[in-house]
């Protein structure tokens, strides 16, 4: 049965079921899903990969003087990367209906369903230009003139010095970047696959995060751990990471929503 949400202005959302899932190795299925989505369309996979990487990397780089930007600017990947993947989500789309890869497919839905798609992203280009600010502001206030630099401020974080300014201004971008995964763990692919509103699959997000607390913190978690790899190896491992993580999210919303 579908359940019903009553929405601010008095309109009744009804939003998909939603599975509880228990098994908590679910998140390999995923990404060995994702890994033979991956497999199905090397090329575009890939070379959106290497796309991504190579931005990234040029990004960071610009900002390596700046502990706030270059900081800013690689955590943000978590912020945005749920538009960003995009692609990988209508890849995998057309694999799972044995259809031929085709990376101008993606405007079919996007032309179908482009209003609500334009306003998830501009939701998260919002969150990130918040987290860039408040990043920027307390980092200004707290951290002296020699750890200012990115190479500074690693080196602070990796000797424990200036932990009681580290830790809070760490755990305030893991409270963002959490109300940004509850928000989109699954809401971009179902507005990618189905004729819905926004506010229909902001609620189905976070009512799955809701339904399945710890198996979507594991996911999280293998997230940022794989961010963390691929922003280790200077992006190169983003070729891999990036899309993996991208085709094993499709399969998580349709492991996870009501068909």
């Amino acid at each position: 049965m579908d359940k019903t949400v009553i929405h601010p202005n008095l309109r009744s959302i009804k939003l998909p079921d939603i599975d509880r899932i228990s098994d908590y190795a679910r998140p390999l299925r995923w990404l060995t899903l994702g890994w033979h989505d991956m497999q199905r369309t090397p090329l575009l996979s890939l070379g959106y990969g290497a796309l991504f990487a190579v931005l990234g990397y040029a990004l960071t780089h610009y900002a390596w003087g700046s502990a706030q930007l270059s900081f800013t600017l690689t955590s943000g990947f978590l912020l945005v990367a749920p538009f960003l993947a995009i692609v990988f989500y209508d890849l995998s789309h057309l694999a799972e209906h044995h259809h031929a890869p085709r990376l101008l497919h993606i405007i079919k839905p996007l032309r179908a369903n482009g209003g609500s798609i334009l306003f998830f992203a501009l939701m998260l280009g919002f969150a990130m230009s918040v987290w860039e600010r408040l990043s920027a502001i307390f980092l200004a206030l707290n951290i002296s003139g020699e750890r200012v630099g990115f190479d500074g401020f690693s080196y602070a974080l990796l000797h424990g010095q200036q932990l009681d300014v580290i830790v809070p201004y760490l755990l305030m971008g893991a409270l963002l970047a959490a109300v940004v995964f509850a928000l989109s763990v699954v809401s971009l692919p179902m507005l990618l696959h189905r004729r819905v509103d926004l506010a229909t699959a902001l609620m189905t997000s976070l009512w799955t995060v809701r339904s399945n607390p710890l198996l979507m913190l594991e996911w999280a978690l293998i997230i940022v751990a794989l961010s963390v790899v691929g922003f280790a190896t200077m992006f190169i491992g983003m070729v891999v990471i990036f899309p993996l993580i991208g085709h094993a999210s499709w399969h998580v919303y349709r492991d996870l929503v009501e068909r």
